[in-house]
């Protein structure tokens, strides 16, 4: 009797735990559905030449929760057709971040960029800079990070796999293939590690002000250092209440009040 009523009861909360995950992934499936019409939407609209309703869908399509390099990159074309600069450049660069070897995304970027008041030219990069930052760039960091963990669990199981096997051609064999894998996690932790680290150190934002004074301190007994327009890229280094300290392309840096910028963080 209690077997029944056991098997019962496992019966309704395994019947339960179906509909719920049915359910779940109809919600899922209808949403996803939901998001590729306004981003259909929204390219439409484009190709008719109604900019401003396709920025409509397209900021729609992100407030459901969907991020793709594919959408930053209409939404910069759309803002970069209205003549939006600040908001072009921005989503340009959220595009970038997600796809940086999109070649139509670096050219529209560069137009973009030569719609912008500020003309900041960049501090050379030296060679090992350049090799660093092309081998951190191969993959984004959730794919660094499963690499990593792919590399240490194969060691594992390699090594368990060459301690119990009795065959000496065996064992030979996932020895050799074990200690591959741990070079290779040796290889991909710290890269993964640094690029970690890169991402949490390193804000950057896109100014969105018309102009913004550059101040030598935080307040506004110092000097104007230089003045900076809309759709400028900075890096953010710190804040002291309304003042940010940010740096710019070519290394000059200085404290900008009450400032109108968007982190691409966000």
């Amino acid at each position: 009797m209690r077997k029944g009523i056991n098997f019962n009861l496992f019966l309704r909360l395994f019947q339960n735990m179906l509909m719920a995950i049915l359910m779940m992934n109809f919600l899922f499936a209808s949403a996803q559905d939901s998001s590729e019409k306004l981003f259909t939407d929204g390219n439409t609209a484009y190709n008719d030449g109604d900019f401003a309703k396709a920025v409509s869908f397209y900021e729609q399509t992100l407030e459901e929760g969907q991020h793709s390099a594919a959408l930053y990159f209409n939404l910069g074309n759309a803002f970069y057709r209205l003549n939006n600069v600040a908001e072009s450049i921005y989503y340009f660069e959220k595009a970038n971040q997600l796809d940086p070897d999109n070649e139509d995304l670096n050219i529209n970027s560069a137009f973009a960029q030569n719609m912008t008041i500020d003309a900041i030219e960049a501090i050379p990069k030296s060679q090992l800079v350049q090799i660093q930052q092309s081998i951190f760039s191969l993959f984004s960091l959730s794919v660094w990070s499963k690499i990593t963990i792919i590399w240490i669990w194969l060691f594992v199981l390699f090594f368990l796999a060459y301690l119990f096997l009795k065959a000496t051609q065996l064992k030979r064999i996932f020895f050799f293939i074990s200690l591959l894998s741990l070079i290779l996690f040796m290889i991909t932790f710290p890269i993964t590690f640094s690029v970690d680290q890169q991402q949490k150190n390193t804000q950057y934002a896109i100014l969105f002000s018309s102009r913004a004074d550059i101040w030598s301190e935080p307040n506004q007994r110092g000097e104007i250092q230089f003045v900076l327009h809309e759709g400028t890229k900075i890096q953010l280094l710190e804040s002291l209440e309304e003042w940010n300290k940010i740096r710019i392309a070519n290394g000059s840096e200085g404290w900008i009040k009450n400032a109108n910028f968007r982190s691409l963080t966000d």
